[in-house]
This record gives C-alpha cells, structure tokens and sequence, in this order.
C-alpha cells in the first residue's frame, strides 16, 4: 500500500513559549489527540513568563505529555509517519526542549523530521475545524508576539505577509496594559472580561494605522496612551473606571485590525478570512470579524479556543502539509527565536 492510499498519522510536538504540548493528527486535518500541560499558575506569581523557569517546566513534563498524546490517539511510535515540531519563533531555550525530544524520536525511530513555523500552525490551525477551508485566503494573525496580514496561497509555504507590527503586538499591547490595570497573568483574557463591564465610547484612545497604504500595526502608542490617562487621573486626584478603560483599549485595538484587515481583503479581493493566533479567542475580537465579514459577504473560519492558544494539534497539521511537499528536516535542525514566514 502506497502512502497516498493510507492514513498518514503526524505526531506534533510544541514548546514555543509557556504550554509543554503533544499531539497526533490523521491525514492533516483530523485530531486522534490533543494534549497540554499549561504553566500558568507557575508563572502568575511572577506576573508573566520567565524564560528559564518555561525551558525547566517543560524539561519536565515533555515525555508524559507525549506517552499521553500517543496512549489517547491510540498510535504506537512505530505507526508514526513523521515528527513535526515547533522551530520557532518563540524562547529558544523552550524550543530546544521541544526540538531535542523530536529529534530523539526521529532519529531512534528512523521516522522524519519535519520544523514548523509556530505562526504556520497558527493559520492551519483553521484548516482543522473548516473542511472546506482551502486555499487563497486572507490570515490575520494575532498573538502575543505577532500581529500579521498573510496572504495564503497555497500550502504548506506558499504565503506572503501583506503587513506585519513594527513595534508591540496586539497581545504583547494587551498583556501590558492588563499589567498597569492590576490584573495579573495571563493578562489579555482578564482585560476581555473585564472590559464587558465597561463603557468602550467612555475613554477615547487614539487609533494609529499609520501611512496611507500601510498594512503594517503599531500597538505601542496605545500601552503608552493608557498609562498616561491613568497617570494624569490620579495626578488630578480623579477616580479611574479601570472597566472603562479596559473597554477602550480595547475597542481601540480592534478597530485598528478591522480597518488593516477591510483594507487586505479589499486588495486581494479574497473572499475568506482566517482569524487565528492567542488574541482570536478574545471575544470582542471574534465578534467584530464576524459582524464585518458579514457586511462584507465574507467567509470567516476560527478555530475554536483551545486551537486558537499554542497547541500541537496545528503544528502537526503544519507538518502532515510540510511532510506531504518533502519538505523534511535533518538531525542539525535548529531553534530560532524570531524567524521570517
């Protein structure tokens, strides 16, 4: 039996930032395991992720997480076609946990190697969900360290970034501004509840999209504009609705991707919206793509919240494409803490 007429079974391996992450995908787009092993109550005490404490965590918990992947897919090692594995962006010293346990696997099994691209897990982490999702189509992808406009053509690399941040992501924005609210970590899904009980229209924040033409994002302005309304409130001895405020970061940031991402769709003149990345599970977000590719007679696909965080369910999709292309890695395959698309 060729391997066009069977099951193509993908391991995926993820350890990019702060979830140690395993998991085993049929043909791409089908998950037989998902599993995670979160950090976050080890890193709330410290108000965010310390690089050095996330690489021992999952130095710790790498191997059950991926006996536990394999046990709940059902799939012996054997049976594996391919390893694929997080290569970056991301903490390096996580990434090599991540990256050494594929390349053991890889190596005593004889099975290949296959590096992905976090932020191209993050935009096939759509095609998991959406059978009918192909290619072209327009990807916004949100995250902690990334804000991008990706023209996907075609997979498994085949894509162009329209725009990308030139300073703060949008949820490197909103973890920081969660941080001068008080309200601890992981800051951007607390700013999101604490926001439904504001006022969006009560605190107006300035909405930078930059020169005409531009796709690309800057969210620093906005953290900088938030820290001074509240600085120049308790100067003037004048109370701060923190929920307010919160709104209107908020609605402030939101606009500036709805606007960036009218302005792609209308250039490319796709009618499919991926939306994707850790910031898609925040839910104003989500209910403005919907309301403005509703308008627009767009489709949009997100993927539900557990695909939307870091996961390796997307980088096995990733890599069952990568893998199908022989686009394959050798054992010298590195971990990179920023890398182009």
């Amino acid at each position: 039996m060729t391997m066009a007429e069977r099951d193509v079974l993908i391991l995926g391996i993820e350890t990019s930032c702060d979830e140690t992450a395993a998991a085993v995908t049929r043909n791409g787009r089908e998950v037989l395991s998902n599993v995670i092993a979160s950090q976050i109550d080890v890193h709330k005490v410290f108000g965010g992720v310390v690089p050095e404490i996330a690489s021992r965590q999952h130095l710790t918990a790498i191997n059950r997480v991926v006996e536990a992947a394999l046990a709940a897919a059902g799939a012996s090692n054997k049976r594996l076609d391919a390893i694929a594995v997080t290569k970056g962006p991301g903490l390096v010293g996580a990434i090599l946990i991540g990256l050494a346990t594929a390349k053991a696997m890889s190596f005593a099994l004889g099975k290949p190697l296959v590096g992905v691209h976090h932020i191209r897990g993050h935009i096939c982490a759509a095609l998991i969900e959406h059978t009918e999702l192909e290619p072209p189509f327009l990807a916004l992808v949100v995250s902690g360290g990334h804000t991008s406009l990706v023209d996907v053509h075609g997979l498994p690399d085949d894509m162009t970034v329209l725009g990308g941040t030139r300073d703060d992501a949008a949820g490197e924005a909103f973890d920081k501004v969660a941080r001068v609210l008080g309200l601890g970590y992981p800051g951007g899904p607390k700013l999101d509840a604490l926001a439904k009980e504001g006022d969006p229209k009560a605190v107006f924040f300035k909405r930078v999209t930059l020169e005409d033409g531009s796709l690309d994002f800057s969210f620093s302005g906005i953290k900088t504009g938030v820290l001074n309304y509240i600085n120049s409130r308790k100067q003037a001895g004048l109370p701060v609705c923190e929920a307010d405020v919160a709104a209107g970061f908020q609605e402030s940031v939101i606009d500036v991707l709805s606007i960036k991402t009218r302005d792609a769709l209308a250039l490319t003149g796709y009618k499919s919206l991926v939306l994707a990345g850790g910031v898609a599970a925040n839910s104003a977000l989500r209910a403005r793509m919907r309301e403005d590719t509703e308008k627009a007679g767009i489709n949009l696909f997100i993927p539900s919240q557990i695909l939307c965080t870091d996961n390796a369910a997307m980088i096995a999709c990733a890599g069952y494409y990568q893998y199908m292309a022989g686009n394959t890695d050798t054992l010298s395959l590195d971990a990179y803490a920023t890398l182009p698309l």
